[in-house]
């Protein structure tokens, strides 16, 4: 009667040894805290990367309170449990502070997804039972809630090892300050372009945590354990950081997902499914952010050739722009033999049916490895990138820009090493041509193409909905706006989707006549759920939302 279970973590008999510590926070080193970015992952439904028949509710401003999604702490739960019991770990702290670490960094990933969901939320520190006064407590503030996310984030960097490692066991101390740079910068921009509305921050204090995002981003920097991945070849080296099998001795990427089939890790049929459009398309938006080769916008340059087809409409622009998007002259798929077949197949069929089809025409070619021999129906081993060096640059020189400190030098060893990459010119701090087209033609030109570089380096990275929110852009970019296409009478099977009056695809014109409805007083942030709020009558909705 006095045995402990043997399928189930036991307090009396657990958290005795470093490896019982480990074995429990391997827990979190799962897809919610990991996605694998495929097809159907990254930036979908924003203004960038669109689904032909889907329309993201947000967007379209047609959400209702029990549509939201919910508010969970199960995670926050667990990882508090840790908190309780890692103490009674017999082995000396250097041999577990690791995980003690991993705890920090993972309590403060949960939080900031949280925060990013619902702003102001209640802050629990400790395992609650159904009697827990704390399960009636009142939501604090968001700024609050981002110091202690950062709080976390600085124990996670002092007990995290500051060894590089592979990328794909542990996560390390980098990755800490990364989030850290990632959570201020978030927070920063978010109190000040949010001021005076509704998601406003009493006693604001945007710098305080832009100099954040600015310190924990240059620790990174500094180190001189990462750069960006270059082989010299501008033509194909960004789109093949994302087609790699193995990150290990990567000098960019901070953190991967390795799969093992025979452990059961895989990524399911990633390419398998990313071989054809089957609707997906990336939006004209996306396309013409793409400056051309001598650094001027195509509304400047003589070297911007126009829509007539893609071939045209990539020639002297940023690499990046064909090794993200599908030309008729990339490889599609590479047989064993080494025989090479071009995307010109599908090009020639497109529009044929749903399989050949796109929202937008532009396909995605992004996080895609034409090689045949990594592709299978079911389970393939094609690894994940989750955190890179490129952020870590960008996060660092948009903070310096949003503090009015941008110099040349910051320009340097930021921007300049993303754009050497594919090619392209620097960007001159006191020579910013002007663009017509420019997103923010309210801001200054250096946050203006700040905010383009991080647009068309993190694409269909899953950072453009955050964005948008930190930076309150869906006036500018969302509200009464409809992602258009590519010019339509370039495809050899004349598309069945709506045309724009300059006969470029306009896939949502019939559902949205008018463009998105994004409520700005509201949909910033997610409703509490009704149900939270009948058990908890001292929490309360967020602005807007009418239970």
């Amino acid at each position: 009667m006095d045995r402990y279970p043997l399928d189930a973590v036991t307090e009396p008999v657990f958290f005795k040894t470093p490896n019982d510590l480990k074995i429990y926070v391997n827990q979190y080193y799962d897809r919610s805290n990991f996605p694998i970015m495929n097809k159907e992952q990254g930036d979908v439904g924003t203004d960038l990367y669109i689904l032909e028949s889907s329309i993201d509710q947000r967007f379209e401003g047609t959400r209702t309170v029990n549509s939201a999604p919910g508010l969970s702490y199960v995670g926050i739960r667990s990882v508090n449990y840790f908190f309780e019991n890692y103490r009674k770990c017999e082995g000396d702290f250097e041999t577990y502070k690791q995980y003690v670490g991993e705890a920090h960094f993972f309590k403060a990933l949960m939080y900031f997804n949280l925060l990013k969901s619902f702003g102001d939320v209640q802050w629990v520190d400790k395992v609650l039972s159904t009697s827990s006064p704390e399960l009636y407590g009142t939501r604090i503030k968001r700024n609050i809630v981002a110091d202690k996310i950062i709080a976390q984030l600085d124990s996670a960097a002092l007990y995290l090892s500051a060894d590089k490692g592979n990328g794909s066991s542990r996560i390390n101390k980098w990755m800490a300050l990364l989030l850290q740079s990632r959570v201020a910068l978030y927070e920063g921009t978010w109190e000040k372009y949010h001021a005076g509305t509704p998601f406003g921050v009493e006693s604001a204090s945007p710098e305080k945590y832009l100099n954040k995002a600015v310190e924990a981003a240059d620790k990174i920097m500094t180190s001189g354990l990462y750069d960006v991945y270059s082989t010299g070849k501008p033509e194909s080296d960004y789109n093949d950081l994302f087609g790699l099998r193995d990150y290990s001795a990567n000098t960019e990427v901070m953190f991967w997902t390795k799969m093992n089939k025979a452990l059961g890790i895989h990524s399911h049929s990633k390419l398998y499914r990313m071989e054809l459009p089957e609707g997906w398309g990336i939006t004209k938006e996306l396309a013409d952010s793409y400056l051309c080769t001598d650094g001027k916008p195509i509304s400047k340059s003589t070297l911007f050739k126009g829509y007539t087809n893609l071939i045209t409409e990539v020639d002297g622009r940023d690499p990046r722009f064909r090794q993200t998007v599908f030309t008729p002259d990339a490889p599609w798929k590479i047989e064993a033999n080494a025989t090479v077949r071009n995307w010109q197949e599908v090009y020639a069929k497109l529009f044929s049916n749903s399989t050949y089809s796109s929202a937008t025409g532009y396909v995605r070619r992004k996080d895609y490895n034409a090689n045949m021999i990594y592709h299978d129906l079911n389970f393939e081993e094609t690894p994940s990138i989750q955190y890179r060096y490129a952020e870590v640059l960008l996060n660092f020189i948009e903070a310096k820009a949003e503090l009015g400190q941008v110099t040349q030098t910051d320009i340097d060893k930021t921007i300049k090493k993303l754009r050497s990459r594919v090619g392209m010119p620097n960007l001159s701090l006191t020579a910013i041509e002007t663009d017509p087209n420019w997103e923010f033609p309210s801001l200054s030109p250096i946050i203006n193409e700040v905010r383009r570089e991080r647009k068309v380096e993190l694409a269909l990275e899953n950072f453009r909905w955050n964005d948008i929110a930190r930076w309150a852009a869906a006036d500018e970019l969302i509200v009464g706006k409809r992602p258009k296409g590519a010019k339509a009478s370039q495809f050899t099977i004349p598309p069945v989707l709506p045309l724009d009056g300059n006969g470029f695809l306009d896939p949502f014109k019939t559902a949205l006549p008018a463009g998105f409805g994004f409520k700005l007083n509201r949909d910033y942030l997610n409703p509490i759920p009704q149900s939270q709020l009948t058990l908890n009558t001292n929490l309360k909705q967020n602005p807007g939302w009418v239970n």
